[in-house]
């Protein structure tokens, strides 16, 4: 082998090791990643109160119906027995006047004693009494996810927990799921 065959050879094989090197360090500088790396994912939730209905059944107790509203009864009857009772007591004129104070003051006694009797008139009975409670749960609404591409860190609010990566697509994120 002559002396210029071997130059010739060194040399290409230089130019063709310097070439490849090169070209393997343009793929390497100027690839682009595929996904962001995922350095925290935090859950968020709200708080829904639900409402139900609570029903139970209570004792209520009653006045019952009134028939004499203004007692005329018990005032007719307390003033015929004040007033017999009062025409005993005395005598002329002064049995005159006892019979009208005993007639007047049994009167008043017999519709009071009607309206005791009347507001002791009472019956019992059952009722359905019915309110509103809430239940309270948690619901997840979202996740707030921190992500990394490269040097470069970012936060966005996705449906559902991405996991430990999220897909790129021309250096953008892909949020939706398919």
């Amino acid at each position: 082998m002559n002396k210029s065959m071997l130059t010739g050879l060194v040399v290409g094989a230089v130019i063709a090791t310097a070439g490849g090197a090169f070209a393997g360090y343009s793929v390497l500088a100027n690839k682009t990643p595929t996904h962001a790396e995922v350095t925290r994912v935090t859950a968020v939730t709200e708080t829904v109160k639900t409402p139900r209905e609570v029903c139970q059944d209570v004792p209520v107790t009653r006045q019952k119906p009134v028939q004499d509203e203004n007692r005329v009864l018990g005032t007719v009857a307390g003033a015929v027995v004040g007033g017999l009772l009062g025409n005993q007591v005395g005598g002329g004129s002064g049995k005159k006047i006892a019979t009208v104070a005993g007639a007047a003051a049994g009167g008043y006694a017999g519709n009071k004693t009607q309206e005791r009797m009347q507001a002791n008139s009472t019956y019992t009975t059952t009722e359905t009494r019915c309110e509103t409670q809430y239940d309270s749960s948690e619901r997840t609404v979202g996740y707030d996810v921190e992500y990394r591409i490269g040097d470069e860190t970012g936060q966005v609010r996705m449906a559902s927990d991405p996991g430990k990566q999220i897909p790129l697509q021309d250096g953008e994120l892909v949020l939706s799921q398919q």
